[in-house]
């Protein structure tokens, strides 16, 4: 066998030995890469049940405009509920109330304005509320076309929220907690909030949502579906 022949015979085995590696470490991360995608599968909704929110553990954020290039971002502290989940999709619901007077993004003076008849009228309309039934998937996430309810005027707003799983380390003899995710998007002056809106919104002003939501939520299964 001359070198040449012997040569390419070695590149050959070489580059066999190469693919082989390869293809064992492709599957290998694969294998390892299954496991949480099976796992989130498996938890596209919590077991059965109705959770209890924990107010201590659950925050609604917002981001609205401010003077059309700005934001302000700010929370509410208190939120209070329950979630319904079943087997069927289309009976999942939740009842979620906001304490409208716990808003706060770190500025008094502006909070003290947030709660005049302005905006919220926290006096007039202590709470928020959002109810809604039935759920839908939306890829990896889903969809619930819920009613948002501020001053009085209820609007569908569409909640789009993933279940990210119950806490491990529950002590024993306490029930699942279930920890939730959610986003939404909406206007301010479909609820009558339009003091400033020329000057935050622009004139004419943007089409679309300029206020996002997002939700955190704990809760603690209180009872069965």
């Amino acid at each position: 066998m001359g070198f040449d022949t012997r040569q390419r015979l070695v590149t050959r085995l070489v580059v066999a030995g190469l693919v082989a590696g390869s293809a064992a470490i492709i599957g290998a991360v694969g294998a390892r890469g299954a496991a949480p995608a099976a796992k989130m599968a498996a938890r596209a909704l919590p077991g059965a049940g109705t959770y209890k929110v924990d107010p201590d553990h659950s925050f609604v954020y917002f981001s609205a405009w401010h003077h059309v290039v700005g934001v302000v971002r700010g929370r509410f502290d208190k939120v209070t509920g329950t979630i319904t989940a079943v087997p069927d999709p289309d009976d999942c619901a939740v009842d979620i109330t906001i304490d409208t007077a716990t808003i706060s993004t770190q500025i008094t003076e502006r909070d003290d304005d947030l709660r005049s008849a302005d905006f919220f009228d926290v006096k007039k309309f202590p709470t928020a509320k959002y109810v809604g039934r039935g759920v839908r998937r939306a890829g990896d996430r889903w969809v619930m076309d819920g009613t948002l309810t501020i001053r009085g005027v209820a609007k569908v707003v569409p909640l789009t929220f993933t279940f990210k799983g119950l806490i491990p380390d529950t002590p024993p003899g306490k029930p699942a907690r279930a920890t939730f995710h959610g986003m939404a998007e909406t206007r301010r002056g479909d609820f009558g909030m339009i003091r400033d809106n020329l000057m935050e919104l622009g004139q004419p002003p943007a089409p679309g949502a300029d206020v996002q939501l997002e939700i955190d939520v704990e809760a603690d299964r209180s009872g069965p579906g």
